[in-house]
């Protein structure tokens, strides 16, 4: 028996409202999950929470048993992190959701140092440009782009102010000419991307008050930002990138920025985290590297 991995089975299942996800998150099976619940139960000596087969909510005593056990696991975690602050190693396992291009191109070198700094660390790394369902998936940190929608996630700020560009390949701009302004995009190939089967066509530019929406088309479609990417710099057409994917590529000349009066749509990005208490020693020191690193990419092409 471990009382503290029961108490914080307790809060994952008041804050799912689910005993099934509250089972994946600690990795133990439903059954497993009941039985510690009903053993937090009799030691508390109260009903915890009113289930039925169709809902699980907390009782009154639940919630007032919540909010002091919220209060111990917190000083718990903050007693954690000042030990492992004293402490000169990082240590553990940090499991990484990053999208595909920044993933492979960007991220991996960045990780190979952050991990010669911490050897103690392993990493486990899933890089996809899906969504990662945190709550379900063998995921504990997920790097993602774009505004937030509200949601439950703790997101820390990386390049909050990071922006999609136009770019393409000096071979592709030889044969089809530079276009002045996004209005021109209608006469090119435009290398489009597929998130959640949904087609990513309408490209969005601003300069100053004016915004500017473009219907875009191509004969290249892909659910791989590294494809798109690579499609460009083989000079198959247009993309419409986020900065950080193509620094590299604009500072080795393998890609050329287009439009550079109009900016492009803001691609924030964001460490995402289910609960507040993951944002141990390890992720804060992994989120501030990532962020100076992004800052540095970007200001070494003048974005």
């Amino acid at each position: 028996m471990n009382p503290l991995r029961d108490f914080e089975l307790f809060l994952l299942v008041a804050d799912y409202g689910s005993l099934s996800a509250a089972a994946r998150r600690l990795d133990i099976t439903p059954a497993a999950a009941s039985v510690a619940l009903k053993r937090l139960e009799a030691e508390v000596g109260v009903q915890l929470f009113l289930r039925s087969t169709r809902s699980l909510r907390l009782t009154d005593e639940g919630q007032i048993f919540l909010e002091h056990c919220r209060q111990a696991m917190q000083l718990l975690a903050d007693g954690r992190q000042a030990a492992l602050t004293g402490s000169a190693a990082l240590r553990g396992v940090l499991q990484l959701s990053i999208p595909s291009d920044f993933g492979r191109n960007v991220m991996l070198v960045w990780l190979d140092e952050f991990q010669a700094r911490h050897p103690e660390l392993t990493l486990r790394l899933l890089l996809t440009d899906r969504k990662a369902d945190i709550y379900r998936q063998p995921v504990d940190l997920a790097f993602r782009y774009g505004n937030l929608p509200d949601s439950a996630l703790v997101a820390l700020p990386i390049a909050p102010h990071n922006r999609r560009i136009l770019c393409a390949a000096p071979a592709y701009l030889e044969r089809h000419g530079m276009p002045e302004s996004p209005s021109d995009l209608v006469r090119h190939n435009c290398l489009c991307f597929l998130l959640d089967d949904y087609v990513h066509d309408r490209w969005r530019f601003f300069r100053g008050d004016q915004e500017l929406s473009v219907q875009v088309k191509g004969n290249r479609i892909s659910d791989d930002g590294d494809v798109a990417r690579r499609w460009a710099i083989a000079g198959q057409g247009i993309a419409y990138k986020s900065a950080l994917d193509v620094a590299a590529d604009l500072a080795a000349g393998r890609l050329i920025r287009l439009c550079p009066g109009f900016a492009g749509e803001l691609a924030p990005l964001h460490l995402l985290c289910a609960d507040r208490r993951q944002i141990s020693p390890v992720v804060r020191a992994l989120s501030e590297f990532v962020a100076e690193r992004c800052q540095q990419l970007l200001a070494d092409v003048g974005l």
